[in-house]
């Protein structure tokens, strides 16, 4: 009896061994920044900050500028895609077909700045990402309102926030979306969207998660305390349970 207690006490801590050496197994994001229109400055302090984000915050990033990526096998292994300020047409019809299969398959989609630059004639993506880009002032500071204070993305933000950046003018904004900022435009001079004028929103779009930040045009942004935790919060709903 001795004997069966001590090989039982052995077999006990031997699995407790193993299950403390097993660690989780960590959500892998693409970052997609390709181009075929105006090409931001910030995009490569943008993919080192999100690198960044990932190192600190438990989750790995890869980045690509090549749409063969988006194939039902190049996909399967991401838990969202980030549109780190594409421009223009970026996707064949096939690649278009492998993403709105992984956004229906209930992943994830981050939309930073200029994703509502991206694929105007493609209206399932226009209803993904939830607006598109209308036109532009020159940068300057404005006064953001952050309505929703619950999110992930904005928990951290004051109700006002003061910042520059560039201000986007919006059209065909999906009627479906979860604001989360909008933007004061007595605040500064060239907005036409009237009130309210979203900035940040995310909502459930055909089987997926999609958030989207207006934010982000600057390359200061990208070591900003305050916009950093908003991306992150932002990539971290879409990434999921």
């Amino acid at each position: 009896m001795r004997k069966l207690i001590l090989f039982l006490c052995f077999f006990t801590v031997s699995l407790m061994s193993c299950d403390a050496n097993i660690s989780p197994v960590k959500p892998r994001i693409l970052v997609f920044s390709k181009t075929t229109g105006f090409r931001h400055s910030a995009i490569g302090a943008g993919k080192l900050a999100i690198m960044k984000l990932g190192k600190e915050n438990g989750f790995l990033v890869d980045t690509t500028e090549n749409a063969a990526f988006f194939s039902p096998e190049g996909l399967k292994k991401y838990a969202a895609v980030v549109f780190l300020s594409t421009t223009g047409d970026v996707f064949n019809a096939a690649q278009k077909a492998s993403f709105e299969k992984y956004i229906q398959g209930g992943a994830g989609f981050v939309g930073v700045h200029a994703a509502t630059d991206t694929e105007y004639n493609w209206p399932w993506y226009g209803k993904l990402v939830g607006a598109y880009f209308v036109s532009h002032p020159a940068q300057q500071m404005a006064t953001l309102n952050v309505i929703d204070r619950s999110h992930i993305s904005t928990k951290h933000l004051p109700e006002v926030w003061k910042r520059k950046d560039e201000w986007y003018n919006f059209k065909d904004i999906n009627k479906d979306l979860k604001v989360l900022i909008t933007i004061d435009e007595k605040s500064y001079t060239g907005g036409i969207n009237g009130d309210p004028h979203p900035m940040a929103w995310y909502h459930n779009y055909d089987g997926g998660r999609s958030w989207y930040t207006e934010l982000g045009h600057t390359e200061e942004s990208y070591v900003e305390s305050n916009y950093l935790k908003h991306l992150l919060g932002g990539i971290q709903y879409a990434i999921g349970k």
